[in-house]
């Protein structure tokens, strides 16, 4: 998963949850009091606890004892969101694809909501192709 925090007028930053420390992703935890496998559901459904949990974390990094009571994300609608990447968008593609015929109007509802929820939307098509993940293709 893919976190985006668009300050204003400041670059975005990106952050790919999947470099997270195990101890980072405990106290993700503790501060949501929810498992790993449900700050993902979370975030997918773009929770603000679990969106400014993560986000606390990587500030964590540069004011240690920065407090998640204390952290907040003014505006965290406009400006805190949460993607999947490339490789989850394949992992997911092939799901969908074992669960549901393609004819079905799941399977056209399931891809909808994975465009949404992809950092990029192309992702999808290019898993539904065959491509894969897009760091797995050859170097043109």
């Amino acid at each position: 998963m893919i976190l985006i925090y668009e300050p204003a007028d400041q670059p975005a930053e990106r952050y790919d949850l999947d470099d997270l420390g195990a101890i980072e992703a405990e106290a993700i935890e503790r501060v949501t009091g929810k498992t790993w496998a449900e700050v993902e559901q979370a975030l997918q459904q773009q929770s603000p606890t679990a969106l400014r949990a993560c986000l606390w974390v990587w500030h964590k990094r540069k004011t240690p004892s920065l407090r998640f009571s204390d952290f907040d994300v003014p505006g965290w609608r406009k400006r805190l969101k949460a993607r999947m990447s490339t490789g989850e968008v394949a992992e997911t593609v092939a799901a969908v694809q074992r669960e549901y015929p393609e004819d079905t109007p799941d399977f056209a509802q399931a891809l909808r909501e994975l465009r949404f929820l992809a950092e990029d939307p192309a992702d999808v098509q290019a898993a539904l192709d065959g491509q894969g993940p897009k760091e797995a293709l050859p170097a043109a």
